[in-house]
C-alpha cells in the first residue's frame, strides 16, 4: 500500500478550457444547451458568459487523481456540489486549477478531497474522491 499521510497533497494540475472544448463535450454529451456555446443566450437567461458544463468541470477535476492512481478502476466514489459556474472566455477560455489531498485514510483506501479553483474561486464544494489503494 502506498504511504501516504492526511493532508499530503498527492496530486496538481492546471486545466485549459475553450470554447472548442465545450462544443466538443456537447457533441460526445449531447448537451447542446445554448448558454455552453452562445453568449447572447447566456446573458439572456441573466449569466455572466458562456459556461462550462458542470459535468466537463467535474470530469476535468477528478483526471490528476486518476493519473496519480494510475487506474481509473481504483475509483470507488467521487461527489461534488457546484458552487460556482466557469465562464469560459471567446478568446482567452478559463483555466481549471486543481489540488488533490488525502482528507482521510481507511483500512482499504483514501478520501482524496479535491480543491478546484477557476481565477481565485472555488468552482467545486465537497469534491471528494474515494480510492481504493494499490496494495
Amino acid at each position: 500500500m502506498m504511504d501516504l499521510e492526511v493532508g499530503q497533497v498527492v496530486a496538481e494540475a492546471s486545466y485549459p478550457l475553450t470554447r472548442d472544448s465545450l462544443v466538443r463535450y456537447a457533441g460526445a454529451s449531447g448537451d447542446f444547451n445554448p448558454i455552453h456555446y452562445r453568449d447572447d443566450v447566456a446573458r439572456n437567461v441573466g449569466l455572466p458568459g458562456v459556461l462550462a458544463h458542470g459535468m466537463l468541470t467535474m470530469g476535468t477535476a477528478v483526471q490528476p487523481v486518476v493519473e496519480w492512481l494510475g487506474d481509473p478502476g481504483l475509483v470507488r466514489d467521487y461527489q461534488v456540489r457546484f458552487t460556482r459556474p466557469v465562464v469560459v472566455d471567446p478568446e482567452l477560455g478559463a483555466v481549471i486549477n486543481v489540488s488533490a489531498k488525502v482528507g482521510a485514510l481507511t483500512d482499504d483506501g483514501a478520501r482524496i478531497d479535491l480543491t478546484v479553483t477557476f481565477g481565485e474561486q472555488t468552482v467545486l464544494g465537497k469534491a471528494q474522491v474515494l480510492v481504493a489503494l494499490p496494495k
